[in-house]
């Protein structure tokens, strides 16, 4: 897989980021929820990021 990062709330490794593979597909790096009382399978997981990241990587036209 192929990954190319689109957009990020910061210039290190460990902030929000969005990513595009070469899958058509979207990578999304951000905290693990665990308060959420949802039910995930073992198979899924579930990530959290700011709703301004989503904003932007539209606004700039990135997805």
């Amino acid at each position: 897989m192929q990954v190319t990062k689109l957009i990020s709330t910061c210039d290190i490794k460990d902030c929000p980021t969005l990513y595009a593979t070469d899958r058509d597909t979207l990578l999304v790096q951000g905290e693990t929820p665990t308060d959420h009382g949802l039910t995930i399978p073992g198979h899924e997981t579930l990530v959290e990021i700011p709703m301004d990241l989503i904003r932007k990587a539209i606004r700039d036209k990135l997805i």
